[in-house]
């Protein structure tokens, strides 16, 4: 079963927290995963910058993929947030499990 992962990275646990805490609750996503402390080395405004980040690893459906990536840029603190995403095979009952969470009630 496929499902979305999509990467990201922060400033700081404050934002990590919020971020990851807002995208389960309006179950944009079904586990978003802190993976740490990393060092990030890149060209911007033509000088090359270090930062500290906290990098979170989103697990959602095909389905609620772009929106997901909607809310991570509207709501990412940086000018050009890291937003990468890419389709992974999963356990069935895994996949199925995503799938579920993912799922909100319809309004008609």
């Amino acid at each position: 079963m496929s499902v979305t992962l999509i990467l990201t990275t922060v400033p700081d646990a404050a934002v990590a927290q919020k971020l990851a805490a807002d995208a389960l609750a309006a179950r944009l996503c079904a586990c978003v995963t802190q993976l740490g402390a990393v060092q990030s080395s890149y060209h911007w405004r033509g000088t090359i910058e270090t930062a500290q980040e906290i990098q979170l690893l989103f697990k959602t459906s095909a389905a609620c993929a772009w929106e997901l990536e909607q809310y991570i840029h509207a709501h990412h603190p940086y000018d050009t947030p890291e937003i990468l995403s890419w389709q992974a095979a999963a356990s069935a009952a895994y996949g199925r499990w995503i799938t579920a969470e993912t799922q909100r009630p319809l309004h008609v």
